[in-house]
């Protein structure tokens, strides 16, 4: 499926993360959210929206079954060092340690925002024409 501009689509997935993280209860006194099954949620669908940037700028989307991370590091390394920078500490970041562990410390869940605005940001600048207009 073709997405007409890539890098707002990314963007409404971060829109759609900070709705989802909202339910996972912050509690300001331990400086942390309560439900892990929502900071799971809003990593995965981080990570989600940061492919969905990546796939417009990396093109490693071709051939059968899915691409590894690792075949978007090689890419990026190519392509960008910084994008490089920010996809490996944004993976270990929204997908492990948010999407897999469900960390429940702010501060994680913070950079997990962060970071996927970062790769989004990266990637709407070295996007190509007409793919992000």
């Amino acid at each position: 499926m073709e997405i007409d501009d890539p890098i707002k689509e990314a963007r409404r997935y971060v829109a759609n993360a900070e709705e989802v993280i909202k339910k996972a209860q912050y509690d300001p006194e331990m400086k942390s959210y309560t439900d892990s099954k929502y900071i799971k949620t809003a990593g995965n669908i981080l990570w989600s929206g940061c492919l969905v940037a990546l796939d417009a700028v990396l093109h490693v989307r071709n051939g059968k079954g899915r691409p590894s991370i690792e075949k978007y590091k090689e890419a990026a390394k190519k392509r960008d060092g910084k994008l490089l920078h920010f996809v490996n500490l944004g993976y270990d970041t929204m997908h492990l340690f948010m999407g897999y562990d469900g960390s429940k410390e702010k501060k994680v869940c913070d950079a997990g925002f962060e970071r996927a605005k970062a790769i989004i940001d990266r990637c709407a600048m070295l996007c190509p024409e007409p793919v992000c207009a």
